[in-house]
């Protein structure tokens, strides 16, 4: 049984400036579908998309609890990247440089995946490719992004490279950065604009999409039945696309929780702004100090910064989509890079959660028999690697052989504790977030 409580969130940039939306109506009766996804988000309407292309005989239905674009799907930093985790050093820590490399393969085809995507279907989503920066901001952050640049070549990665001071602010002038390094395998897009566009084209592919339709409870014998507040779904098998919404499902509770990040939004900058920063290559950016930050400019040059600090709550709760303290720092750090933009008007402010595992990787896979299967741990970066895993879901409930080498498949989910053990563990995660991560700088001077 889920008591399935979402609040009513500030509207990020990308759903404020969407324009006119028509949502699909909410289920109402009973209906039986081959296949009932839960969450109508990048992962779901993906997945519904994919298993219709590969049998239109299939009766897929997805059910969405409140729009389309109310999670992460619309709320994200629009950064379609390479990364998994906290990023290639920590990554190799933590699971050992052949994961690293099995996972970095498959993050470069999620980003081609998704661009072809793109591209092929015609997708309405302003979509440019740019290119990454992820910038040293502090001397110890020079020595760390060095590390992982040589790190990757050794491991055979082409297309990854650092480059020094002087260069980095021939492209993006800030005072601030001492280096960076450059990959040029980055999509930016506006999110909510895509995920209305997944819709378009799993509805075009044969899917029903069904909005305002929250799942109440879930039993499954001898097939599922999910009902809802208006009817209820017969369904062979089960998808649950929740990801940081996850832990409302008993079957999925202690795989991950939800952490809180905060974005802001800056109006529309004038070219005498932008003269002294330059950025005419429109790269996404991260940097980081002692907390990181992503940030870039959109096609009407508005600067959207992402990051910060890092959202908890007790008993996994969904009310922490606001903090003042996140949204003010983000102002201070934009001042902070830029000299130039300091008292800009903010036109928008506003969070949301994402899904984190234990282990700090991501999990696909089945619960139970072979009936229902998942996909979770994004740990917010989901736009290019939830539209490949679609593809891997799909696999899993027509339950045959897949093409794609996926490394998060079936591998087993450390649970997360029960409270207050959680919230220990989960506030020295944001410590560990939040503040220069020695760990890793020893196992840098070991190595």
């Amino acid at each position: 049984m889920t008591t399935m409580s979402l609040p009513n969130s500030p509207l990020s940039l990308w759903l404020d400036t969407y324009g006119p939306y028509t949502p699909e109506p909410p289920l109402k009766g009973e209906i039986n579908a081959d296949v009932a996804i839960v969450g109508g988000g990048f992962s779901g309407l993906a997945t519904a998309r994919e298993l219709r292309r590969a049998d239109p005989s299939l009766k897929v239905a997805v059910l969405e609890a409140k729009t389309v674009g109310y999670g992460a799907s619309g709320r994200n930093g629009s950064f379609a990247m390479t990364v998994v985790g906290l990023g290639l050093g920590v990554t190799a820590m933590l699971r050992g440089k052949q994961f690293l490399k099995e996972t970095h393969a498959y993050m470069e085809r999620a980003v081609d995946n998704l661009d072809r995507l793109i591209l092929d279907e015609k997708l309405e989503c302003s979509r440019i490719r740019p290119g990454f920066l992820r910038v040293a901001t502090a001397p110890g952050y020079i020595r760390r992004l060095q590390h992982d640049v040589a790190l990757m070549k050794s491991l055979g990665f082409s297309g990854i490279e650092w480059i020094g001071r002087d260069e980095v602010r021939s492209r993006v002038n800030s005072e601030r950065y001492l280096g960076a390094m450059w990959e040029p395998r980055l999509v930016l897009v506006n999110p909510a604009q895509l995920v209305r566009e997944d819709k378009r084209i799993a509805l075009e592919a044969g899917a029903s999409v069904y909005e305002e339709t929250p799942v109440l409870e879930i039993t499954s014998r001898p097939n599922f039945r999910l009902t809802t507040p208006g009817g209820a779904v017969n369904a062979a098998k089960l998808v649950f696309a929740t990801n940081a919404y996850s832990h409302f499902f008993p079957e999925l509770k202690r795989k991950q929780v939800p952490a809180f990040t905060y974005m802001i939004a800056t109006e529309p900058l004038s070219a005498e702004r932008l003269k002294p920063i330059g950025w005419s290559g429109l790269e996404g950016i991260e940097d980081a100090r002692n907390l990181i930050h992503y940030y870039r400019l959109t096609p009407d040059h508005r600067l959207v910064m992402g990051g910060g600090p890092v959202g908890l709550t007790w008993g996994n709760g969904l009310d922490a989509d606001s903090s003042e303290s996140a949204w003010r720092h983000l102002e201070e750090h934009i001042a902070f890079l830029f000299p130039s933009l300091r008292g800009v008007r903010i036109t928008h402010r506003w969070g949301g959660p994402f899904s984190v595992t234990l282990n700090l990787t991501p999990a696909v896979g089945y619960l139970g028999d072979h009936r229902a299967v998942y996909a979770l741990g994004c740990i917010g970066h989901g736009v290019s690697m939830s539209h490949l895993n679609a593809q891997v879901l799909r696999d899993l409930v027509l339950e045959r052989k897949s093409e794609l080498d996926c490394p998060f498949v079936n591998r087993r989910v450390i649970p997360w504790p029960s409270e207050p053990i959680r919230m220990a563990i989960a506030s020295a995660l944001v410590t560990y977030l939040r503040t220069e991560d020695w760990a890793y700088e020893r196992h840098i001077a070991g190595a």
